[in-house]
């Protein structure tokens, strides 16, 4: 007969043999439940929101990391690239790293959370749904080309 205990952090202090409970005949177990969280993200094409083209916007600088929860959509215009559109419409393009061009990317990629919620450059992947995956090398703020 198998039964399980939780044991409190007092209970697995190094207090001497009888630290821990004492049962002739019943094996004790530990119990560890995790959550695991992926976020899938399908891209939207240049063709089918032709008002979202950010392929001559101009590049600035942007923080290193970016709230997962401000992603508000995607759009591959790049082979090395992928630009993030926040929820208040501010574009964001995220380079990947070299050697990684984003085709992979066309069916859509999974983002997996952090404990902190960010993503952030030099540090997290992208993963595509056919098994490639890139990190993320540096963010760029787009803004638009100056109209003539």
């Amino acid at each position: 007969m198998i039964q399980f205990l939780v044991l409190t952090a007092a209970a697995l202090m190094p207090s001497g043999p009888a630290a821990l409970p004492q049962a002739d005949g019943t094996d004790y177990a530990q119990v560890m439940i995790e959550r695991r969280t992926v976020i899938r993200i399908t891209p939207h094409h240049e063709r089918a929101r032709p008002r979202m083209i950010f392929q001559d916007w101009k590049e600035k600088s942007a923080p290193k990391c970016l709230s997962i929860a401000t992603l508000g959509g995607i759009l591959i215009s790049r082979p090395d690239s992928i630009d993030l559109v926040l929820r208040g419409g501010q574009p964001v393009r995220a380079r990947l790293e070299k050697g990684c061009p984003s085709i992979d990317f066309y069916s859509g990629f999974y983002l997996q959370p952090t404990r902190d919620g960010r993503l952030c450059e030099d540090r997290d992947t992208i993963h595509s749904r056919t098994g490639g995956a890139c990190m993320i090398d540096k963010f760029h703020t787009l803004v638009p080309p100056k109209q003539k």
